[in-house]
């Protein structure tokens, strides 16, 4: 049976996944990132996740941190295009300190002047970080290039300027138009029983009237194929190449992300390790990725090698593109690739904090999550020609945008 979506008496929705571990999950997912922020507050989602945690009504910054960390916990928080995540990890017995600690921050955080001056410059030192990263830097910047213009070419960091500019109304009017009652998932993986989870919630959380959301996304339809080479200070050439794909509710989803595995997953045996690693020697690390987001999707490869064989590389990328176009599994290629990505997908889910982010973020499309046993038969059921025709109306290279990160010449 899938994982069903509880809803609050004041509407807010609660997805639990019971578990047996002595560690538990519990987590507020917010569909709002990047894409959301207005045009003259870049990195504005992200200035929020930081500095939601630094003081309630009834708490102060230290008290915040020390709440659960004083009995072993760990509060964290991510942004990104589309989503703001804000989750802790405690001992199980510890659900009511973790589910009120949430509760305050998200309803009663403060966001003092002195605390957001002190934080942007932690950011401005995570924006060095990044631009002294190549290989990271690389795939924000990929995304800039794709989404030329549009609100999901947005960099999460934002730059020191607009980081600079952020102030308390700015967050204020945000969180407004965003943080409301159809954008916002409450997500628990742990040993709790669902009804004493389903009190504590009401009792810090549905209580609290929520507003109705009012804000709209434009949709990313203006594609055009971009090239583009810059020098960097590194060793080696890192390189993205790749194009729009499936929004995250399209049917061919699934087949794309097995084929997107078979050619470039985490498997040393994936197709393009294989092929430039393996056999050549040509490259460290050559991965594909396939990011769907609620109206679009990206598909890309990286690799990184040296300079003087940053055009053998790519060449070796689109063989294996074309390849993939052309000849269709076998039956036991099929198998073996169907096997692989499931173990792949139950090893990840060891980690119950993965599982929580997961189903959650399937949540905030979704009424109810398909489990384990429900996720394996949809993928059994793909079929060679399914991955034939996604591979023919993705991967076509001509429609390819490509970002070069050379080597600064000596």
């Amino acid at each position: 049976m899938p994982h069903r979506v509880i809803r609050l008496r004041n509407g807010l929705r609660l997805l639990h996944i019971p578990t047996a571990s002595p560690i538990s999950h519990f987590g507020i997912l917010i569909d709002a990132g990047t894409r959301d922020e207005p045009a003259q507050h870049p990195g504005l989602a992200h200035f929020v996740e930081h500095t939601i945690f630094k003081g309630t009504e009834k708490r102060n910054a230290y008290r915040v941190i020390n709440r659960l960390e004083s009995v072993g916990g760990d509060l964290n928080a991510s942004t990104s295009k589309e989503e703001t995540d804000f989750y802790a990890s405690f001992l199980s017995p510890d659900y009511p300190r973790a589910v009120e600690l949430l509760a305050d921050i998200f309803f009663h955080a403060t966001f003092p002047k002195k605390e957001l001056e002190k934080e942007k410059t932690v950011i401005f030192e995570e924006i060095n970080y990044y631009n002294d990263s190549p290989s990271e830097l690389i795939f924000d910047d990929f995304e800039s290039l794709v989404f030329n213009g549009h609100d999901m070419g947005k960099n999460i960091l934002g730059t020191k300027e607009s980081v600079q500019q952020i102030h308390r109304e700015a967050i204020m009017d945000f969180i407004g138009r965003n943080y409301t009652l159809e954008n916002v998932v409450l997500t628990s993986v742990g040993n709790i029983p669902t009804e004493k989870l389903v009190r504590l919630c009401e009792k810090h959380f549905g209580s609290v009237s929520m507003t109705e959301g009012t804000r709209r996304r434009d949709a990313f339809l203006d594609y055009q194929p971009q090239s583009r080479t810059v020098r960097k200070t590194s060793s080696q050439t890192n390189v993205v190449t790749g194009g729009p794909a499936y929004d995250f509710r399209h049917p061919k989803r699934l087949p794309f992300m097995l084929l997107t595995n078979i050619l470039g997953g985490q498997g040393q045996n994936s197709r393009l390790n294989m092929s430039v690693r393996e056999k050549m020697g040509l490259a460290y690390t050559v991965e594909a990725y396939f990011n769907p987001f609620s109206d679009c999707g990206l598909f890309s490869v990286y690799f990184g090698c040296d300079a003087h064989e940053r055009n053998h590389c790519l060449s070796l990328v689109y063989k294996e593109l074309e390849k993939l176009k052309r000849q269709k599994l076998g039956t036991m290629q099929l198998y073996y690739a169907k096997k692989q990505y499931i173990g792949q997908i139950a090893l990840a889910q060891e980690s119950k904090l993965n599982e929580l982010l997961a189903s959650g973020h399937t949540a905030l499309f979704y009424d109810e999550v398909a489990n384990m046993d429900e996720n394996i038969q949809t993928l059994e059921k793909i079929t060679s020609e399914e991955l034939c025709e996604v591979a023919n109306e993705i991967f076509d290279i001509n429609r390819f945008s490509t970002l070069i990160f050379d080597p600064e010449e000596e």
